[in-house]
């Protein structure tokens, strides 16, 4: 049976995440791709303030992932990886491992981020069951976290609204308070100076809770939640507090990694080290689906050699290590360090720092928060009519030809990591104009 849709018709797709209703009434349509640009249907140029979803960092329409990703399509579509392997799926996780933080060298591939998250959670309770401490199954997320759509990462996660809806969640799991502080911490350039003592939660959880913790997960920057930059020292507090209860922390990295921050990941540039680290988005350049979980050698060694049975870890995905996606991957990372894209970002970062805090007195802006090529910019809401005029912002800067991404009032920019200065002006000034546009 052959399907036809004209080509407005925009019904058949249930979108993720979206407004369907308002959309599909006033559709914002994205046709084609290069570089720092969408293109509209229509040909209407769009500058990308997002890098698609956080995820296109080397920038659009990369001749050597593309290249890479036919290569492997033109030799073999698919392998299985139970019981089974491929060459590409091995190589990609040495590739990924020399550009980890050095102490996480084994790898095990997912399909998104919302896969990590659950992956690692189960891995950190195998963990301690493979030690002979299987009474540890308590998993602590925070406050305003985001770890995908999956059950395991929406139970740790922390926004409310992602919760609400469906009500069951995994048992046995708490959260740490968040560290936004504004009264404190507004228009903050980088890590603000207060809030590192929220970390100290953790030590009331587990007087709380006792030796049963298993595993503490945060993002080191919070991003689907409004750009939520980690005080100084809270990072390093938290590590300090799980190693000394013998608890895992796990960094989500599916936003800060792959340069986003002017490093490899988040670990690296504020000299964290987690025992398990989930990542995906920037992993492939987003051009084929891609997650993955890394774990040091302790957290490895103890599940696979600890085992009695012969399948150490009862779990995986049909697609985990797929062949296309391993070509992406090892294309993207080669990319990343021949094009230097975190050296490029370190070089940029107090230019954009600069640019974006101009936002600051524009009427209506109640904070800016920025690090590495991320900014948050937040209005004041409206009266009992939240996230009205966050929308609003952003359809008109789409108007004129600005793709950004709102959570409720927070308007956040990351632009792909090729953006040049002159394009980093007109997303401020595009920005400054929208906002100023909007009734007070």
């Amino acid at each position: 049976m052959t399907v036809s849709l004209r080509p407005n018709d925009l019904s058949a797709f249930w979108m993720p995440y979206t407004a369907n209703r308002s959309f599909k009434a006033n559709p914002r349509l994205l046709a084609r791709a290069d570089g720092m640009h969408y293109y509209t249907p229509e040909g209407r140029e769009i500058l990308d303030g997002t890098a698609g979803l956080w995820c296109v960092n080397a920038g659009h329409g990369r001749r050597e992932i593309a290249e890479a990703i036919k290569r492997q399509a033109d030799a073999m579509d698919f392998a299985p990886t139970f019981q089974m392997g491929h060459p590409l799926a091995f190589e990609a996780a040495a590739a990924l491992a020399a550009f980890l933080p050095d102490h996480l060298p084994y790898v095990f591939w997912t399909n998104s981020g919302s896969e990590a998250a659950d992956t690692a959670l189960k891995i950190a309770l195998a963990y301690h069951r493979a030690r002979g401490e299987g009474h540890r199954v308590r998993l602590v997320g925070r406050e305003r976290g985001y770890h995908g759509s999956g059950f395991g990462g929406m139970s740790v996660g922390g926004i409310v609204a992602n919760r609400r809806q469906f009500g069951v969640h995994l048992p046995f799991v708490d959260h740490l308070p968040h560290t936004h502080l504004p009264q404190v911490n507004r228009f903050a350039r980088g890590q603000p100076e207060h809030g590192a003592e929220r970390a100290d939660a953790l030590e009331e959880l587990v007087r709380l809770h006792g030796d049963t913790i298993a595993a503490v997960i945060v993002e080191p920057v919070a991003g689907s939640t409004g750009v939520l930059v980690p005080p100084k020292g809270y990072l390093a507090k938290l590590r300090e507090i799980c190693t000394r209860h013998g608890i895992l922390l796990i960094f989500d990295e599916v936003i800060t990694g792959f340069s986003r921050l002017g490093a490899p990941f988040a670990a690296d540039r504020f000299g964290v080290r987690p025992d398990i680290l989930t990542m995906a988005k920037g992993l492939t350049n987003a051009a084929v689906p891609m997650g993955a979980v890394a774990v040091t050698a302790e957290v490895h060694d103890a599940i696979v050699h600890g085992s009695a049975s012969a399948i150490e870890l009862f779990h995986g995905y049909t697609y985990s290590g797929h062949p296309l996606a391993c070509a992406a991957a090892i294309a993207a990372i080669a990319i990343h360090r021949e094009e230097d894209l975190a050296g490029r970002v370190r070089n940029l970062e107090p230019v954009w720092r600069a640019r974006v805090h101009e936002l600051d007195s524009a009427t209506g802006v109640v904070d800016v928060r920025d690090i590495g090529l991320i900014a948050g910019i937040e209005l004041a809401p409206r009266e009992g009519r939240p996230g009205e005029r966050g929308a609003a912002v952003l359809q008109r800067c789409f108007d004129w030809g600005l793709l950004v991404r709102v959570t409720a009032d927070t308007v956040a920019l990351s632009p792909p990591l090729i953006v040049e200065r002159s394009q980093i002006d007109r997303m401020v000034e595009t920005l400054d104009r929208a906002i100023r546009a909007e009734p007070s």
